[in-house]
């Protein structure tokens, strides 16, 4: 039997998902990457429960049944419930994809190590065969041309060298596969690609360098990677790029930089309350900041209309 939901169940689940966002600065500081995809999910139901309101009410709504026990409608119950399956399941999900990501990436980089390393061999036995070939196949001892078929055993041994003769040298001036790019260089020529706005070409970088085990510059990449992650207007990940790079070193000269990239991610995605949080985090935090950043943080409390 199809059961219409009233003004009262509708804001008992209201007030019942508010009770699940947690509020403050806590909010914009989650404990881990779940949460935060959990909040923008929680967000997300907030946002529709409030269209849902502003919709006019419900014709026919029927009376509230009486509370239970706890005092909770039944109605309400049942929304409640199937806001908390729906939001597990979206966790579920969520979680699920990452770890497709995460077994992709590893996939395509096993294979972009194993072509770089065909392709290092097959120019290694190309340029050795052109060198091969470059030698003077031309007249043998005495004169005579060693074209057509070789008629003594000497002319036979001088075509068809032992097998176990070395291998010609590659040719000097030939050059070999270069090594992998350092850290510093990865991120110099990422924050190239992000001023000319190859977005694309930065987050590559970014990443690059991510991979690298305790490297030091990895704060320096999260950065690089939440600004092209602004820049593809790609905001759920840019916020969590921030939020790692600020966990990485949070008392570093760069952590305000992630502070106020993560609120101005939060406000691209119409988190105001907690981009606005996440400010004042940044401002108790870091009382003294230079003029550039102290900027770069009105402009952003602006935007996201903070008090």
């Amino acid at each position: 039997m199809q059961r219409t939901v009233s003004w009262g169940a509708m804001l008992l689940a209201g007030a019942a998902l508010a009770g699940l966002v947690p509020g403050g600065s806590a909010f914009a500081q989650p404990e881990s990457r779940e949460g935060l995809y959990l909040q923008n999910q929680i967000l997300q139901l907030r946002q529709e429960l409030e269209l849902l309101r502003r919709s006019g009410p419900v014709p026919m709504a029927p009376q509230l049944p009486p509370p239970g026990r706890g005092g909770v409608p039944v109605g309400g119950g049942e929304i409640i419930s199937q806001l908390l399956e729906r939001v597990g399941t979206l966790e579920e999900e969520v979680r699920r994809q990452r770890g497709r990501a995460e077994q992709a990436e590893y996939a395509n980089r096993t294979l972009q190590q194993q072509l770089e390393k065909l392709q290092g061999d097959i120019e290694y036995r190309f340029n050795a065969l052109e060198s091969r070939g470059a030698a003077p196949a031309g007249a043998a001892p005495g004169g005579t041309p060693s074209a057509g078929r070789p008629t003594g055993g000497q002319q036979q041994g001088a075509l068809n060298p032992p097998a176990n003769s070395p291998a010609p040298p590659p040719p000097a001036g030939q050059p070999s596969t270069p090594p992998p790019r350092t850290p510093e260089v990865a991120l110099r020529e990422g924050q190239a690609a992000l001023r000319r706005r190859d977005f694309t070409a930065a987050e590559a970088a970014a990443r690059e360098v991510l991979a690298a085990r305790n490297t030091p510059r990895a704060q320096d990449a999260g950065i690089l990677l939440g600004d092209s992650l602004m820049g593809k207007r790609d905001f759920q990940n840019a916020a969590l790029a921030y939020d790692d790079a600020f966990r990485k070193a949070q008392t570093s000269s760069r952590a305000p930089e992630a502070l106020i990239g993560l609120a101005t991610a939060f406000n691209g995605f119409n988190a105001k309350r907690e981009a606005c949080a996440t400010l004042d985090e940044m401002r108790g935090k870091f009382p003294r900041l230079s003029s550039e950043l102290t900027q770069e943080a009105n402009q952003a409390r602006q935007r996201a209309g903070c008090r």
